[in-house]
């Protein structure tokens, strides 16, 4: 019960920062392609860390956990510290590397599915399946076409960004509820 509250809270915080950095994003979308490199790293450092800690989480209370879980959070840790570390080139990041990570981490989320399903229900089970869906899509789309994705970038991750956040949001209630 203690592992499952405490992963309900680093959940809760992690959708609590992607709706922030989603607001912010939609609001200011040249802002996301100029400053906010930096945050988008965090963001993604903190995700590819929450991913590998729920599949060894997992591991150890049922013995089996989804190794797309495991790869998500490597691609994801990968990924927040080439755009923390190489800030100047935030544009290209953008462009080419978050595509990437939004992919690694739908797969991820996807691979937690059955988890899901049996912990909260096929309601939240479908809102996740869509969620991850539309943000596969997108990070296919911005992969292969750069062009449009850089003029329209902001709208669409800031759009994803509070549907993630607000699936994290759901997600962590219903680890934190102690029934």
């Amino acid at each position: 019960m203690k592992n499952r509250k405490a992963l309900g809270w680093g959940e809760l915080i992690l959708g609590i920062l992607l709706i922030i950095l989603g607001i912010f994003t939609f609001i200011n979308p040249s802002a996301a392609i100029r400053g906010v490199t930096f945050l988008y790293g965090i963001v993604a450092l903190i995700t590819g860390i929450i991913d590998i800690i729920f599949y060894i989480k997992l591991e150890e209370r049922i013995g089996i956990s989804p190794v797309l879980s495991l790869i998500g959070g490597i691609i994801s840790i990968i990924a927040g510290l080439l755009i923390l570390f190489n800030l100047g080139i935030g544009t290209w990041v953008m462009v080419v590397l978050f595509p990437i990570w939004f992919i690694a981490h739908c797969i991820a989320r996807l691979a937690h599915l059955p988890f899901i399903r049996t912990t909260s229900g096929t309601g939240y089970y479908y809102f996740t399946l869509f969620v991850n869906i539309i943000g596969l899509v997108l990070g296919i789309m911005m992969i292969f076409d750069p062009f449009i994705s850089f003029f329209s970038m902001g709208y669409l991750i800031g759009m994803y960004l509070i549907f993630l956040g607000v699936d994290s949001i759901v997600f962590a209630l219903n680890l934190l509820d102690s029934r």
